[in-house]
């Protein structure tokens, strides 16, 4: 049977696509045939004309997914601003059904689906929606991105609480380290954060060079599908 994750963050910046891309890349490996989406994305520079959805593409060149572009990213603005500031100084209206149409083609072409948000849960979606509400609608449970860095422990906490309080299973939280040194708590952020909630923490990612994992990297990652049956 098909299975979906939302991929969110404690925050923006956090790493999402980073680590989104490399479970791609461990399920690939494993001979799991993976789908990527992301729904949304701001920020998007020109490439030769149209927009360049660096996030969607660094997704689907990770899953290797035939799907097309526009399936995978239906949304795609230049400002690096919330989506529902971009689509309206677009003039452009983000249409869930749109976004759920793209998402049941790609869920029914693939064993696993992988859909990564924007920013974090709360981030203004569309009038009076969040992503926390697309998540909902999609009807998936999701796996929360953490930066370990000062601070991770709250807003992991905080997230964890805003998803259960809307309704949201929480499968589990992966720590990812985006710089060598890692935060100030390395070691024991992990034991806060699972001293006070139930969600597990999957596992940590090492600090990894982008674009230049190694094999011995991504074995925290691996263990991350052992524990979500993958």
């Amino acid at each position: 049977m098909a299975r979906s994750y939302f991929i969110t963050g404690t925050d923006t910046n956090v790493g999402k696509t980073f680590i989104t891309s490399l479970l791609a890349k461990v399920l690939k490996d494993k001979g799991v045939d993976v789908g990527v989406m992301k729904p949304v994305e701001t920020g998007c520079g020109l490439a030769d004309g149209p927009l360049a959805p660096q996030d969607a593409l660094a997704l689907k060149a990770a899953s290797g997914s035939p799907d097309p572009l526009d399936t995978i990213n239906p949304y795609r603005f230049k400002e690096p601003v919330a989506p529902d500031i971009a689509s309206e100084a677009s003039g452009v209206t983000i249409d869930f059904e749109r976004i759920k149409d793209c998402y049941d083609k790609i869920a029914r072409a693939h064993d696993v689906t992988l859909v990564e948000g924007a920013g974090g849960l709360l981030v203004p979606l569309a009038p009076g929606k969040t992503m926390a509400d697309l998540a909902l609608f999609l009807g998936l449970p999701l796996i929360v991105v953490a930066a370990s860095r000062l601070g991770v422990i709250n807003h992991t906490l905080l997230t964890v609480e805003c998803a259960e309080k809307r309704g949201l299973k929480v499968r589990g939280i992966i720590l990812n380290n985006p710089s060598p040194e890692g935060g100030p708590g390395r070691g024991s952020d992990r034991k806060e954060i699972e001293r006070f909630t139930d969600v597990p923490v999957l596992g940590e990612a090492p600090y990894i060079e982008e674009g230049n994992p190694k094999a011995a990297d991504l074995e925290a990652l691996k263990s991350c599908m052992e524990l979500l049956a993958l």
